[in-house]
């Protein structure tokens, strides 16, 4: 089965993560927590962590997230995790993984699988889709 949906960014916050000893690298690695609400066939809000190496001058870096949604797909309520991540050079997304996490799923989406994808057209509206089955 497919479900679709737009998601929009309702709060990006940077989080203070220093590993010790720190390693200097020629991209700053950030973190953050996010919450995101969808809309569409997957419909609801999710609790983000987001993790990247990235320089907002150039776009140049790579991201990956796990999240924690809650709402619907195609009519169904529930809530499960999804990482996803993928990397960019300023004008494209390459490398790209998605996947719900096994065992994850509660309520009628209990038992989800699957896999997924994220795309961001030119006007900036995030598109996301999960390719998934209910066990």
């Amino acid at each position: 089965m497919r479900a679709t949906g737009t998601f929009s960014v309702k709060s990006f916050v940077p989080t203070e993560l220093v590993p010790d000893p720190a390693v200097p690298t020629a991209l700053p690695v950030g973190v953050a927590t996010m919450e995101k609400v969808f809309v569409g066939e997957l419909s609801g809000r999710a609790a983000t962590v987001f993790t990247s190496a990235f320089d907002q001058e150039t776009g140049v870096g790579s991201y990956i997230a796990m999240e924690s949604f809650e709402g619907s797909v195609n009519g169904r309520p529930g809530a499960f995790n999804f990482v996803h991540a993928a990397s960019t050079t300023g004008t494209d997304r390459t490398a790209e993984f998605f996947t719900i996490v096994p065992a994850s799923g509660t309520d009628e989406l209990a038992g989800i699988t699957g896999t997924g994808g994220i795309a961001v057209d030119a006007d900036g509206t995030h598109r996301i889709w999960l390719d998934y089955e209910l066990g």
